[in-house]
């Protein structure tokens, strides 16, 4: 056996390994016994530390040092694993241990102080959770190129992206956004809500009919419930969750949507790349393009729900809404809205940008974790002029700081970037996507992200890939003429 077949044999089982944490995690969420958190926490203690041996196997190196990459996939295989055995060798293993032992207690607490509204019982676990993740950031800024603690974060989610980046994109974004908000604000436009009661097993069907129409594979995947929907797994068993909320279809449906763009892009990547490096997605703003363009600029188009409208009909009977076109601006409804999950497209990046803020004030220590609260409701009225009226609205509301997810959040707006751009060539490239939309079939849409996207999985860098779709480098311009010309239709600007 050569040094690069050896190297790829071993990285096979411990990428195959760090599957089965992954199915530990979504059993955490979705199944698992409330009694047993205490045992699961020991138990991913356990694996990470067999996990991370591995990844700090000297081996390892000796084999890095010899292997020669047979193509260029084997090139990027080799690049890949010697990115994370850097990374991997600048954390002790008792430091991966324990993130991952508190990060699995930490789940069930946040979880339990969200349901009371009691900010004070998470407190000292996220102090924790922050002081270990602050250390584990250092050791890799130390261990690497990383300019900052939050920088070396934020590699672990979105290579070559730096936090700097970030904020000149936020920077260029914000204007428009709050500029598009005032106009669509001060229209006299006022599309309805849905109004009614839309009962769970109904939701649960449509939300499988969403599901099997944006292409998600149940033969190698499932849908279950979660207190915060998300997808899990790769390969041949990817999984995806929703919550329902009787008054609130959307809520259910959308989520689906967000979660099947995760979940296919890990069921379409090529089976040939199955537990290697190249077997995932690339990077989360890569991952988040996909789930947010199935989510918004197919879902919630007008051609989209007016399939949607047609098939809640068919489960519920007569809408509150009158037609479909009434339909799709009730999906489409402009308003400050407590919830990130639930925000509007024109104000979910602006929950990001605040999150983006605190979470770096956090890390780099500027930010006490006891003034999180006051810090997020100050920062929330100033932001959407909404003053926060419980701990379930504000800042308990996301699980990503539970889990230690430091760095994850900016990467929503840059898949929104990403997906903005994606779009704008999707468009150029199928001028009749309208036609199959109003009929319930992506297919057209989903194939060419596929073709473009998907099947790549981590083979090239994440700007990379999405220059290669597009033809163009990205930038925040497609998305933001995308959000004025839908918005400047629906509310008559």
């Amino acid at each position: 056996m050569t040094a690069f077949t050896e190297l790829m044999a071993f990285q096979r089982d411990t990428e195959a390994l760090a599957q089965i944490a992954g199915r530990l995690g979504w059993d955490q969420e979705t199944m698992m016994p409330h009694g047993a958190a205490l045992q699961r926490g020991d138990e991913m203690a356990a694996i990470e530390a067999v996990i991370h041996a591995r990844r700090t196997d000297p081996r390892l190196g000796e084999w890095l040092a010899k292997a020669e990459a047979p193509d260029p996939e084997g090139a990027r295989m080799l690049e890949l694993t010697t990115r994370s055995y850097t990374r991997a060798r600048c954390i002790p293993e008792r430091l991966a241990a324990e993130l991952a032992r508190l990060t699995s207690l930490s789940h069930g607490i946040w979880a339990e102080a969200r349901a009371q509204g009691d900010v004070a019982h998470f407190l000292p676990t996220l102090r924790q959770v922050v002081a270990l993740r602050r250390e584990q950031a250092q050791a890799w800024a130390e261990g690497t190129a990383a300019t900052t603690a939050y920088d070396a974060l934020l590699e672990e989610y979105e290579p070559e992206t730096t936090a700097a980046d970030i904020a000149a994109i936020f920077d260029r974004m914000r204007p428009r956004l709050v500029a598009l908000r005032e106009r669509i604000l001060g229209s006299s436009v006022r599309p309805a809500k849905l109004g009614g009661e839309f009962g769970h097993d109904g939701q649960l069907r449509l939300a499988r009919k969403m599901a099997e129409a944006f292409g998600y594979d149940f033969t190698r995947g499932r849908l279950d419930l979660a207190v915060h929907p998300f997808s899990s797994g790769s390969g041949s068993d990817v999984r995806i969750t929703t919550r329902v909320m009787e008054s609130d279809p959307f809520n259910c449906l959308y989520s689906t949507i967000h979660e099947v763009g995760h979940a296919t892009y890990e069921q379409k990547i090529a089976p040939a790349f199955a537990l290697t490096p190249l077997g995932q997605g690339v990077s989360m703003g890569v991952h988040e393009s996909q789930s947010r363009i199935y989510e918004n600029q197919l879902g919630r188009s007008a051609a989209f729900t007016s399939w949607i409208f047609g098939q809640m009909r068919a489960e519920y009977g007569d809408l509150s809404c009158e037609d479909a076109r009434a339909f799709h601006a009730a999906v489409n409804r402009v308003e400050p809205g407590f919830i990130r999950t639930e925000a509007d497209e024109v104000h979910y990046n602006l929950h990001i940008m605040m999150r983006f803020d605190l979470e770096r004030a956090l890390i780099a220590g500027d930010l006490d974790v006891a003034d999180l609260e006051e810090a997020w409701n100050a920062r929330f009225l100033n932001d959407f002029g909404v003053a926060v009226d419980r701990p379930q609205h504000g800042m308990l509301q996301d699980v990503h700081w539970s889990a230690g997810l430091f760095g994850y959040f900016p990467t929503y707006s840059l898949g929104n970037v990403y997906a903005g751009c994606l779009m704008q060539a999707l468009r150029a490239d199928l001028p009749d996507l309208d036609a199959s939309l109003a009929k319930g079939d992506p297919s057209p849409a989903t194939d060419w992200l596929a073709e473009k996207v998907q099947r790549h999985g981590g083979l090239h860098a994440p700007r990379a890939v999405i220059t290669a779709a597009c033809g163009t480098a990205p930038s925040e311009g497609p998305l933001l003429d995308y959000l004025e010309a839908k918005f400047a239709e629906i509310y008559a600007l």
